[in-house]
């Protein structure tokens, strides 16, 4: 007798079903779910989601965690390997705004802001303008003088070109008229170590990583971005306040690959927001001086393709890789 192509094709998917079915019943506990950070270990985002995954684990009961470390290509090589991973549950990202969406002004990544599923936003850190202890600007007004009657001269240190660091500086440059000499490094610690050098006469850097060299007083902040003062810095005034109403952060989100089951993204986007009202997070988070901020899986969404239109528009205007 003869089997039809049908009758097959019914018996494979019969099959395969209950192998499914039987890997999602398993999650989260079949092996660990690995945490993709696209930057070395030690440096801010790597602290936060390590000191993040205790709490993870007492909110998503059977699941372990652990961190991998997926640097280069400012971010790149990590966004692509959350993009690409196996959409199982076994795999969440960070990503950071705006170089998720810089990257793909800039060039053409192997991934897409499509190819991700948002879980939910962790931190929210407003870029700012840091000077040596000893330097003579006291006051935006200063820096933006001197800059006037001093075209190109003075240095600016980021930490790399298209990261918020470099689009404050950008936006300082159109909202004064003004040239800047952009230095970009590659992190914080050498655009420091250039800044206390005297190689650089200012050092845009992100307010709360900013936090224990503001507090021993190995720099001094000069302004902060956003509509409102760092609340951890509370007499620094903001670029607003001068005049200059610029508004660039980072902001730090969960992801997972877009073909993720629905389930259990809702598992893994309720773990987090129970993570983020969890006392004893919030409590660590603060002495960790971590600035937090939670948007919902939706809110975070918005959040990245409205920035990244925006982001759109500034590089047909003023390409940054020009600066």
């Amino acid at each position: 007798m003869m089997t039809s192509r049908r009758t097959l094709l019914a018996t494979g998917a019969a099959l395969a079903a209950p192998r499914i079915a039987s890997s999602q019943a398993a999650w989260p506990g079949e092996r660990p779910i690995q945490i993709i950070v696209p930057f070395p270990p030690g440096g801010g985002t790597d602290v936060n989601i390590r000191a993040m995954v205790p709490h993870f684990e007492r909110h998503l009961p059977g699941a372990r965690f652990v961190v991998m470390n997926r640097p280069g290509a400012g971010a790149e090589i990590g966004y692509t390997a959350m993009a690409t991973a196996a959409p199982d549950g076994y795999t969440i990202g960070t990503v950071i705004t705006p170089s998720l969406q810089t990257i793909t002004i800039e060039r053409q990544p192997r991934y897409r802001l499509e190819d991700f599923a948002f879980l939910g936003t962790v931190v929210e850190d407003p870029s700012g303008f840091q000077v040596a202890p000893d330097s003579p600007f006291r006051t935006v007004a200063e820096l933006v003088a001197h800059a006037r009657a001093n075209p190109g001269a003075v240095s600016v240190g980021t930490a790399g070109i298209g990261s918020d660091d470099h689009l404050l500086m950008i936006g300082l440059e159109r909202a004064a008229g003004i040239r800047l000499n952009h230095i970009p490094f590659a992190g914080q610690a050498p655009t420091v170590t250039a800044l206390l050098g005297g190689h650089i006469q200012v050092a845009s850097m992100n307010m709360g990583e900013s936090m224990g060299l503001i507090r021993n007083s190995r720099v001094r902040p000069l302004a902060s971005a956003g509509a409102a003062r760092f609340p951890m810095t509370p007499d620094v005034p903001t670029f607003r306040e001068a005049g200059y109403a610029l508004d660039t952060r980072v902001v730090r989100s969960l992801v997972v690959p877009a073909a993720t089951p629905p389930p259990i993204r809702d598992r893994l986007a309720a773990m987090l927001a129970a993570t983020m009202r969890d006392r004893a997070w919030i409590a660590e988070a603060e002495r960790l001086e971590i600035p937090l901020r939670y948007l919902n899986a939706e809110d975070t969404r918005a959040l990245v393709f409205s920035e990244a239109e925006a982001l759109r528009r500034l590089w047909t205007e003023q390409p940054w890789r020009d600066q």
